[in-house]
C-alpha cells in the first residue's frame, strides 16, 4: 500500500527553493493538510464564488478527467481571468473561508509551545496562493516552516497561473501530487540535516490523499484523521483488511481541540 516514488532532480529543486534554515532542535514534526482540515471548505470549490453568477459553465466542468484535477483547475483559473475576476476578488474569497472547529485553538497551542517543540509543515493539493492568502488573513502564516503545494502566481495579465507540484509513481494519487513522497523526502532530508530523528511525527488531515502519507508513519507516530472523512474511513478499512499494515496510532477528531488534548499528553512524556 506504499508509494515508492523515485525522487527526480526536478522535485528536489522545488523542495530546495522552499528552504530557509530551520533549527535542528525540534522534538516533533507535525504535518497539516489544508482543505477541510485547516479550513472547513475546499478552496477550489470556494474560488467559484468569485465567478460571474457564482458558478462555472457546464462545458468547463465537463473537461475534468479523473487524476488530472490540477490541469482542470488551471482551466478554471484561466476562465476566471477571462471573466474579469481580479486578484483581490480571489484573495477576498479565500479570506472568507471559515476555519474548522477548534483549529485556531490548535494553532494557538502550537504557537505557545517552546520553540524546540514543533516543526510545522503544510502539505496541500490546493495551491500556494489560496493557502497563503488565508493564512495571512488568519495571522497564522508564521506558524508554518514550509508549505508544500502546487505553485501559483499571478502573471502580468492578472491570471493566476498554477503548476503541478511534481511527478511521481504512486498509483493511488493524482498525477501532480503524492503526499507520501513529499513526507518521506522531507523526513529523510531533515533527519540527515539534524543528525537524528524526531521523537514523533504527527499528521492532521481528512482526505483520501492524506491516507497515503499517514500510511508511511511508524508506531510512535500519530495520525489525526477528521472523523468520518475519507482518510478516517481508509484507515479503518486498512485495519480490517490488512491488520498491522497501518502502523501509526490513530486519533480521530471532530474538533481540533481533541488534537490539542492528545498533543498536550504527548509533549509532556
Amino acid at each position: 500500500a506504499n508509494c515508492h516514488g523515485r525522487p527526480t532532480p526536478r522535485r528536489t529543486d522545488i523542495m530546495a527553493s522552499h528552504s530557509g534554515h530551520i533549527s535542528s532542535d525540534k522534538r516533533f514534526l507535525i504535518f497539516f493538510d489544508f482543505d477541510e482540515t485547516i479550513v472547513d471548505e475546499t478552496s477550489d470549490d470556494m474560488v467559484v464564488q468569485a465567478a460571474p453568477g457564482q458558478h462555472l459553465p457546464g462545458w468547463l466542468k465537463d473537461t475534468y478527467q479523473p487524476g488530472r484535477y490540477n490541469e482542470y483547475m488551471q482551466r478554471v483559473l484561466a476562465y476566471l481571468a477571462e471573466q474579469g475576476v481580479t486578484e483581490s476578488d480571489i484573495r477576498s474569497t479565500m479570506e472568507k473561508m471559515p476555519s474548522t472547529p477548534g483549529m485556531l485553538t490548535l494553532f494557538q497551542f502550537l504557537r505557545n509551545r517552546p520553540p524546540q517543540d514543533f516543526e510545522v509543515i503544510l502539505v496541500s493539493d490546493a495551491n500556494t496562493y489560496f493557502i497563503e492568502s488565508w493564512l495571512r488573513r488568519a495571522g497564522a502564516r508564521q506558524l508554518f516552516h514550509r508549505i508544500f503545494s502546487n505553485p501559483a502566481t499571478f502573471n502580468k495579465d492578472g491570471r493566476l497561473v498554477m503548476k503541478p507540484f511534481h511527478s511521481h509513481d504512486c498509483p493511488r494519487c493524482p498525477d501532480n501530487m503524492c503526499k507520501q513522497v513529499i513526507v518521506r523526502d522531507y523526513v529523510a532530508r531533515r533527519k540527515q540535516e539534524r543528525g537524528r530523528p524526531y521523537q514523533r511525527i504527527f499528521y492532521v488531515g481528512d482526505g483520501a490523499n492524506d491516507f497515503c502519507p499517514a500510511a508511511a508513519l511508524g508506531p510512535r507516530d500519530v495520525a489525526f484523521p477528521r472523523r468520518d472523512f475519507p482518510m478516517h474511513r481508509l484507515i479503518t478499512e486498512t485495519h480490517e483488511s490488512m491488520p498491522g499494515e497501518f502502523k501509526a496510532v490513530t486519533v480521530p477528531w471532530v474538533s481540533a481541540e481533541e488534537v490539542v488534548q492528545r498533543l498536550r499528553k504527548l509533549v509532556a512524556e
